[in-house]
């Protein structure tokens, strides 16, 4: 059987990268991102795993690095090194989780709330003129789709 990203040369199955799944998603993410990264690369000075720490912190009010790990989908050593230059920043407060000595709880200084509050509006302003293209119902379908599809490539790293 021949997918829609694949071509038949001579009997042997090729893959036709521009139509090819992973490839397309990847190229989606990255110019959407990068139009997002636009505001706060260029206006904040913020790196993409900074503002994510920020926009985490912005809604949950304090994690530990462990838990920014898992709820930014960052890996362990992009977190530490964000963490660090925040911090520097004066836009984190670390503390000594009450619970638990050996961790620490992050939480935004008042100058990481109001850089939050600033790019907030703008990275919304942004998501909206992306999702535009798509009507309400279209856009729903797209959620809906992701999911799926997110559910279904975590299901196949279970397998291994």
């Amino acid at each position: 059987m021949t997918t829609k990203h694949t071509v038949k040369n001579k009997g042997e199955q090729q893959l036709e990268l521009p139509r090819y799944f992973p490839y397309k998603l990847s190229v989606l993410n990255t110019v959407v991102s990068q139009s997002i990264a636009q505001l706060y690369l260029g206006r904040f000075n913020l790196s993409r795993q900074e503002w994510r720490i920020i926009a985490a912190l912005g809604i949950q009010r304090s994690m530990s690095a462990k838990e920014l790990v898992a709820y930014t989908s960052l890996e362990k050593m992009q977190v530490s090194r964000a963490i660090a230059r925040l911090r520097n920043d004066d836009m984190l407060y670390q503390q000594e989780d009450s619970n638990d000595r050996r961790y620490h709880l992050l939480s935004l200084t008042e100058k990481g709330k109001i850089t939050y509050r600033k790019i907030v509006p703008l990275a919304l302003a942004r998501e909206e003129f992306i999702l535009s293209a798509l009507t309400e119902e279209e856009q729903e379908q797209l959620l809906s789709l992701m999911e799926k599809v997110h559910d279904k490539a975590d299901e196949l790293q279970q397998w291994g």
